[in-house]
């Protein structure tokens, strides 16, 4: 070959370009949001109640203890105080419910010889879960002449701690267990009548005020 022909000119390479030319790009790939990557977070859901669990009970009084406070309506709305009746003695009777049997020869019992139990220098208070309704309801239809205290949140009926497990046909449930206290002038707890039966209970509540 004649020496005065020029070689062909070699193409400058660009580096990588000759892996890259004619290839399409690919997709980038999607890097996850980061609520889909990140772990779910788990929902603190409230405690599953077990059936037939039943809320322990505080409180309670014995002969001696001062007697808890209260300010509670009675059967016309108006409040009725503790520390106001200082100085009285009081027979503060605990009662399942307004208008049932037990609970209405109970109340009864105490209408028919509240004059007695006056007498003694005493006065007559009844408390149960039931409203200032029901318990207006309940003292009109008998005729009661003492104070209805209603006390719908249960608080002062668990200090007294009244509030018990009670038991009816196999049935395990929450409620008043009827029971009667007897708080002398100073405030203290003279008596105490637990699970009372109502027959002969008012004779009983009289003696012991002397």
């Amino acid at each position: 070959m004649p020496s005065n022909i020029p070689s062909p000119k070699k193409k400058k390479v660009v580096a990588g370009a000759s892996k890259t030319a004619g290839k399409t790009k690919s997709p980038a790939k999607k890097t996850p949001s980061a609520k889909k990557s990140a772990a779910p977070v788990a929902k603190k859901s409230a405690p599953a109640l077990s059936k037939g669990k039943i809320t322990a009970v505080t409180g309670g009084v014995k002969v001696g203890s001062r007697a808890p406070a209260f300010s509670l309506p009675n059967e016309q709305g108006q409040v009725v105080k503790l520390s106001e009746l200082k100085g009285k003695t009081i027979v503060l009777f605990f009662y399942p419910k307004d208008d049932t049997s037990g609970c209405t020869k109970e109340a009864c019992s105490f209408r028919d010889g509240l004059q007695a139990i006056r007498k003694k220098g005493a006065l007559v208070l009844g408390m149960s879960a039931d409203s200032v309704v029901s318990h207006q309801r309940f003292s009109q239809k008998y005729d009661l002449n003492f104070p209805l205290l209603s006390d719908e949140s249960k608080a002062i009926i668990q200090a007294y701690g009244v509030w018990k497990e009670k038991s009816m046909y196999g049935r395990k449930y929450m409620g008043i267990e009827r029971t009667t206290v007897v708080i002398a002038k100073d405030g203290t707890i003279s008596h105490v009548f637990p699970k009372v039966k109502v027959e002969g209970h008012y004779e009983e509540v009289l003696a012991a005020l002397g």
